[in-house]
């Protein structure tokens, strides 16, 4: 299935609600399920979250997470601390070609007892569960943070908490962060401190409630939206100014491409500001935020603008290898790109009038980071619905802000 999607460039006002976020619902849900001490208010609807609370609820010793990334590393050092369990973890194709072995080396380093079942290195993995009995780790920091965080979730019931020492520079800076963040919130105590992280053992029967934000990767691509219309005024819930997710940098980002932000209570505003002086190019270090990077890309090919984008490493082993895909998608629309393994280079193109058919590498950032070149001309997204995801109500969203999305 392909959408046409299409839009006239008119006035777009409109105010509406995004879910929570997927980064934050899906920690919340290891630290409910290793604490039992936590309610979680505004989950996630993505499929990601669905995938990873099926699993944590299912007693299964087969486990399939199918392309969800996120589920298949936070479970892995989840199960491997499951004393007397055996849990066999698989996923899809793509999955079994995304590395897992600086996080298997890590936990087996700690004590645990984690097997390859096929190539050396990659899922699927056996584990046997068991207690860990040591509580120190070296790991490199320029990798994806999630090998990170998988570790932090699990610190709080190791019999001595957990010191995590990184070497190297630190990519995805505040999505650690947030976990430890997180882990604040519910009473564990945490330090991070140049490159060494310190949590401590906790055990509490105080329950809480933990609200979860509203998802700003997923705001993204309304800030693309605005900076590419003639005039706009959005109203989007529910998002905090004192947010702990990294991504909130989109409102520094999108200022430098003419979208004003104001936040009113628990509602964010974004509008396009009149008569504002593009940059001829924009360069932007996003170590600290990756899955930005297609949409502001798309974003400055749209307003017709070069740029260049560096700290992209870890975009080569996501759903698709991105720089690889955004580089393809773009040629077709006219796009001069040249792409290294950690940056992307765009040059001022000018947008092919042809109707373009658009591969989402069953990758849903392809799918709607491109989405918002419909204000500009018609586009069509070949497997749409690959965005439930992250964000499923995306095109229905998009439908109220008079987009015409139909079969082709």
């Amino acid at each position: 299935m392909s959408f046409l999607v299409e839009h006239s460039n008119n006035e777009i006002n409109n105010s509406f609600n995004i879910s929570g976020s997927k980064s934050e619902s899906n920690r919340l849900l290891i630290l409910k399920h290793l604490l039992n001490n936590i309610e979680i208010a505004n989950l996630s609807d993505s499929d990601d979250t669905k995938v990873l609370e099926k699993s944590l609820l299912n007693d299964s010793e087969i486990v399939d997470v199918g392309h969800a990334g996120t589920a298949m590393r936070f479970l892995t050092a989840y199960y491997s601390i499951q004393e007397n369990k055996v849990h066999k973890i698989s996923g899809s194709q793509r999955m079994h070609n995304r590395p897992m072995k600086i996080l298997v080396d890590s936990l087996n380093e700690l004590g645990a007892d984690v097997k390859y079942l096929d190539k050396k290195g990659y899922p699927p993995l056996l584990i046997n569960g068991k207690k860990l009995t040591k509580n120190n780790v070296s790991l490199n920091a320029n990798i994806s943070s999630q090998y990170i965080t998988s570790l932090i979730l699990i610190a709080p019931v190791l019999e001595k908490g957990l010191v995590i020492n990184l070497t190297g520079e630190v990519t995805s800076r505040p999505y650690i962060e947030m976990s430890l963040s997180l882990l604040n919130r519910v009473g564990v105590e945490t330090s991070f401190l140049k490159n060494k992280i310190s949590i401590k053992s906790f055990s509490s029967k105080k329950k809480s409630i933990q609200n979860v934000e509203s998802d700003w990767s997923s705001l993204s691509y309304f800030y693309s939206i605005t900076a590419l219309s003639s005039k706009s005024n959005l109203e989007i819930g529910t998002y905090f100014y004192d947010s702990i997710q990294g991504d909130k940098k989109i409102i520094d980002i999108y200022s430098k491409l003419g979208v004003q932000t104001i936040f009113k209570n628990k509602i964010i505003n974004i509008k396009k500001i009149k008569n504002f002086v593009l940059p001829k190019n924009l360069v932007l270090k996003l170590n600290d935020n990756p899955d930005l990077a297609q949409t502001i890309a798309v974003t400055c090919f749209g307003l017709g603008l070069s740029c260049d984008l560096f700290g992209l490493k870890t975009l080569k082993i996501k759903e698709t290898d991105r720089l690889i895909a955004l580089k393809a998608e773009l040629e077709k629309l006219g796009a001069e790109v040249e792409i290294t393994n950690e940056s992307f280079h765009l040059k001022k193109s000018i947008i092919s009038n042809s109707l373009v058919k658009i591969n989402t590498y069953d990758d849903h950032r392809m799918a709607m980071a491109f989405a918002p070149l419909a204000i500009i001309k018609p586009i069509v997204i070949i497997n749409p619905m690959v965005i439930t995801k992250s964000f499923p109500s995306f095109w229905d969203v998009l439908r109220k802000l008079n987009f015409k999305i139909s079969e082709y």
